[in-house]
């Protein structure tokens, strides 16, 4: 048996395992976590959805947001949400591509007057990056935000209470 890897025919193991790297041990994430995705003991993969809902639920969080996701998928879900039997899409407005040991998140808000954009985006970023590196350990290489709509206090009205007489005489 070989020392290296415990393979009988000497020959090298050719996945790129932080174990099998000289000198370095399991990956380190931005927060000081250890990430052990890909040990000797085997694989865990996260599917992509998993880190979309948890950056969902993250971005969620924060003061000021209001929605998640771009105009047209907005309104698609908030027609979904009226069907019976059909629930809201719990990752809209939250794009993920997920590697073995990073990942990289898209998300786009509706942000609520009076918020500053850019705390607002900063308080979302760290969140999100937080909540992600926390519950999977994968390093979050970057969050891009995108602010596709401000809600106005206005905009909260109910259809009953516009005026239904005419505006003019």
């Amino acid at each position: 048996m070989s020392q290296d890897d415990g393979r009988r025919d000497g020959s090298v193991a050719t996945q790129d395992r932080p174990k099998d790297r000289p000198g370095e041990g399991p990956h380190r994430s931005r927060s000081g976590g250890t990430s052990e995705l890909v040990t000797s003991g085997g694989r865990t993969e996260i599917a992509d959805v998993v880190v979309a809902k948890i950056a969902s639920m993250a971005a969620r969080e924060v003061g000021g947001v209001h929605e998640m996701g771009a105009g047209m998928s907005r309104t698609i879900g908030s027609v979904k949400e009226r069907l019976p039997g059909v629930a809201a899409d719990p990752t809209q407005g939250v794009g993920v591509q997920v590697g073995e040991r990073q990942a990289a998140i898209d998300i786009d808000l509706v942000v609520d007057y009076g918020a500053s954009i850019p705390d607002l985006a900063d308080a979302v970023r760290t969140n999100v990056i937080g909540q992600v590196e926390h519950m999977c350990g994968l390093e979050v290489v970057e969050v891009d935000i995108t602010v596709d709509d401000i809600h106005l206090p206005d905009d909260d009205r109910d259809e009953s209470e516009q005026p239904t007489g005419p505006r003019v005489l």
